[in-house]
Order: C-alpha cells, then structure tokens, then sequence
C-alpha cells in the first residue's frame, strides 16, 4: 500500500512539473522572440524568479538546495555538461514538491582526470570550495537557514563534504548534504528488486549516468555514436577489479582512491590512459534506457522529499537552532 501511494504521489509530481517547465510557444509571447529560446518558468529556480518571488518564498522556507556538478567528457554520446545538467534537473523535480529554492552556482567541479579529452574543464578544490561557501553566506544573510548541497560528480565528494563542514562550523545556518540524506529514507534494497545478476563494473559515462541523461535531458544524449569501451588498467589495479566486482569494499575503496587521477600524478588512470572513449564501465552504452533513468530518479526524488519533510517536522520553518 505505501509503495502503490508513494508511485501515485511521484506520477503526479512528475506531471506536474512536466507542465510547469514546458516550453514557451513563440506565438504565446508578444513581439520578436529568441529562437533559440525554449523554457518555461520552473517553480522556485533562482535564475527565473524575481526577488520578490524569493522573499515570498522565504516566508515560507529557510531551505535551499544547491547542485554541485561538474564540467567534463562523458564518452562518445554524454553531453559535458551531464553532471551539473543531471543534478540540477533532480534538484528541480525535488523543488517541486516542497518549498526549496534551487540556486545553480557553478557548472564546473573538480575533474583534472579529464583534462586530456577537449572541452574538459577543471578548478581546484581550493576555488570551487570558496565560491560555493562564499554564495551561501550571500544566502544566510538574507534569511536561509538550511542548505542541502546535491552533489553529482564522486570527484566532488571530497569538496561537497568540506562546504557542508564549513557553513555548519562558521555560520547560523545547518547544512547536509541531499544524497546522504535522501538514503536514510531509502527502503532496504533502495526500492529496486533484488537481483540475482553479477555484478559489473558502470561508472563514469557507462548504463546509469546514461539512461539518467536519455530522461532527465532528452535529446541532449546521443545514443547513435556510443560504444562499448576499452578499458585498461596498470596491472595492480587490473588485479583488484575481479575482487570488487565480487563484493571485496576494501579493494574497491583502494581502487577508487587510486584511479580517475590526473595524468600529472604518475599514477596512469586518467580517462585517457584508461578509456577509448571516455566511459568508465565495462556495459554497451546502448543499452541504457529512459526508462531505467525514471525509475533512479523517482527513488532519489521519493527520497529526498521525505528527508525535507522529515526536516520541517524536526524544526519547523523559522524555528531557530
């Protein structure tokens, strides 16, 4: 029975915001229009409101989600943009069930790993830290209290972490961040039938990051041009793989801590030294679906919007700590 009114409650949220963010018809708007043009106005995204929009707002919530993504190659058919477009796109779907302000910062994370593939870009954690805390000091002054920083880039992890830390230690404000939050709220098995398939090694631009772009920015993804990767490893790691893959979290947890790292390292787990392509996963990019890309983003979605209610429970709107 929960799960039946949970998947009524995501159909018509998503509905919902479907018809919220649909694209502004040319003849619907007086005088010339930019025919590059296509959005709508999208409940409580920063960038479309006015400021008397968010002092409304903020009558009613002291919360902001911020994503934190990144700006780098996601093989053949990724847009570069798939990190910082995925996240927001789920910050917004979550927006539009609770009274949260979603405020984009940067498109840009840290990625010196994919530097070697054109259109790349990378800033240090140093920077990408400072912007971020500096950005929810202009906020808290204004009045927002609870910050939940979405990140969606790994390479990010580190940096989201330290923010969080940061703007909970130096300021008034209460930060989390979302994807933590959303999976103590995650039914055991984080909603999906159990599977009895072998595991596989999908990562970077491989089966999930796709089918999440072929739903969350359809059209931006092109399927066409993907294809399976050649991976290869330093033959340390290469060793370590089948241990992973069978469950070993001490092997997987070197691994990870040793590849994906600038070529400048010496360490020869660049994506370039260790992809064709630029995906990072040993799965046929084609076979990702939108459909698998709906069910992810409705249990992460699900998620976090009970996290936030869960929240307002705890300590109401204006309540201070």
């Amino acid at each position: 029975m929960k799960s039946r009114f949970l998947a009524t409650v995501a159909t018509v949220a998503f509905t919902a915001f479907a018809a919220i963010s649909m694209p502004i018809s040319a003849a619907e708007l007086p005088g010339p229009v930019n025919p590059l043009w296509h959005d709508g106005k999208i409940k409580n995204y920063l960038p479309y409101m006015t400021w008397s929009e968010v002092e409304a707002l903020l009558k009613k919530s002291d919360m902001v989600i911020i994503p934190v993504g990144a700006m780098e190659q996601h093989g053949l058919g990724g847009p570069i943009g798939t990190d910082y477009l995925n996240g927001t796109q789920r910050a917004l779907l979550v927006a539009q069930q609770t009274d949260a302000l979603v405020v984009p910062i940067l498109n840009v994370g840290q990625s010196p790993y994919h530097l070697e593939f054109p259109g790349s870009i990378a800033l240090s954690s140093e920077t990408i830290q400072q912007v971020y805390f500096e950005a929810a000091q202009s906020l808290i002054k204004q009045g927002f209290r609870r910050f939940m920083f979405l990140n969606s880039h790994a390479g990010n992890d580190a940096i989201t972490n330290f923010i969080v830390d940061r703007i909970n230690q130096e300021t008034p404000a209460v930060a989390v961040e979302l994807g933590e939050a959303a999976s103590l709220m995650r039914p055991a098995g984080g909603g999906a039938a159990a599977s009895n398939e072998p595991r596989v090694f999908d990562r970077h631009g491989g089966f999930n990051e796709s089918s999440a772009s072929l739903y969350l920015t359809p059209g931006l993804y092109d399927q066409s041009v993907a294809r399976p990767a050649k991976i290869t490893y330093p033959p340390h790691l290469a060793a370590l793989v089948p241990k992973l893959l069978a469950g070993d979290r001490a092997a997987e947890l070197v691994f990870l801590h040793e590849a994906l790292k600038s070529s400048a390292t010496g360490k020869h787990t660049s994506t370039r030294e260790m992809t064709d392509t630029g995906s990072w996963s040993t799965v046929d990019p084609k076979t990702a679906t939108a459909e698998a890309g709906r069910k992810s983003t409705e249990v992460f979605v699900n998620s976090a919007v009970a996290f936030i209610n869960h929240w307002k429970e705890l300590r109401p709107n204006g309540q201070k700590p």
